[in-house]
């Protein structure tokens, strides 16, 4: 049932995630995504905003977008969930597969700032 609802995401390296503060005010953020078995996953810095959106309240809306944002399809209901440190491996394995070596750069680029990362897998309702 996920993977057909994710049949739009496929050849697509954007997904417009949508999260809430508490407010309820809808915040857009286009990121890297990848696909494995019906689930989408994605990485940012572990102390952004959207983190503490995500764990305040898991529902999302995600859509295929550009780099900008600019929306290429329809939004779907989903779940989002931070990663274990055994799935966040899993899951950086796949972006670094679909990113190459710009994905590597950021990662180094990401230690040597400090920087933490998490990692969260975003299920379709």
């Amino acid at each position: 049932m996920s993977i057909n609802k994710l049949a739009h995401f496929d050849n697509q390296n954007y997904l417009n995630l949508e999260s809430y503060r508490k407010t309820g005010e809808a915040i857009r953020t286009p990121l890297w995504f990848a696909e494995g078995d019906g689930v989408l996953y994605f990485y940012t810095v572990a102390h952004s905003y959207k983190v503490k959106r995500i764990q305040n309240n898991p529902r999302v809306r995600i859509a295929p977008c550009d780099m900008r944002g600019n929306l290429k399809g329809d939004w779907i209901d989903a779940s989002a969930r931070r990663l274990d440190a055994d799935e966040a491996r899993h899951a950086d394995g796949l972006l670094n597969q679909k990113y190459g070596w710009q994905k590597r750069l950021l990662n180094f680029l990401a230690k040597l700032r400090g920087h933490q990362r998490a990692a969260f897998a975003i299920q379709p309702d």
